[in-house]
C-alpha cells in the first residue's frame, strides 16, 4: 500500500466562501500514481469545511443564507466564544454543520464520483490564507 500527502493553500478573500477544489484533488491523485484506494480531503482550520455537492451558484447562495440563518455572525455577543476577543463563534458552528472532511473512493486512477459531485472548501472566517490536506492511500 502507498500513501501520498499534499497540502493545498487557498487565499480566501471573503468571510464566507465556497471554493471548488476538485481540480486540485484530481491533480494530487495523478501526482500520487495511486490507481485504487481512498482519498481523504480535510480542512485544516477549525472554522472551515470540506464537502461534496453540486457546483451550482444558486445552491451555494442557498447554503450561505441557510447557514447564516442557523448561526448568524451578528450580534457578536450571541456567542460566548467571542468573549475571548474572537469574532468567529458563528464560524465554528457553521463548520460543525458542514463537516470537516470527505473521503472519496479512487477507482482506475480517478475519483469515483456520482453525477454532479464536486469537492468544495467552505470557509466561514476567511480573509486570509487557508490550508487543505489531501491524503491518498492505495495501490
Amino acid at each position: 500500500m502507498t500513501s501520498f500527502t499534499k497540502e493545498v493553500w487557498l487565499n480566501i478573500a471573503g468571510r464566507m466562501e465556497f471554493v471548488n477544489i476538485t481540480t486540485e484533488v484530481e491533480n494530487a491523485l495523478k501526482e500520487s500514481g495511486i490507481r485504487e484506494g481512498l482519498c481523504l480531503v480535510n480542512a485544516m482550520h477549525i472554522t472551515a469545511s470540506v464537502f461534496i455537492n453540486d457546483d451550482e451558484s444558486g445552491l451555494h447562495a442557498d447554503y450561505k443564507r441557510w447557514l447564516e440563518d442557523l448561526a448568524p455572525h451578528e450580534p457578536l455577543s450571541r456567542y460566548r466564544h467571542n468573549r475571548t476577543g474572537e469574532d468567529n463563534g458563528d464560524a465554528h458552528h457553521k463548520r460543525q454543520i458542514m463537516g470537516r472532511e470527505v473521503v472519496v473512493a479512487v477507482t482506475d486512477g480517478k475519483l469515483h464520483f456520482g453525477p454532479w459531485e464536486q469537492i468544495f472548501y467552505g470557509e466561514f472566517d476567511g480573509r486570509r490564507r487557508k490550508r487543505v490536506l489531501i491524503k491518498i492511500i492505495g495501490e
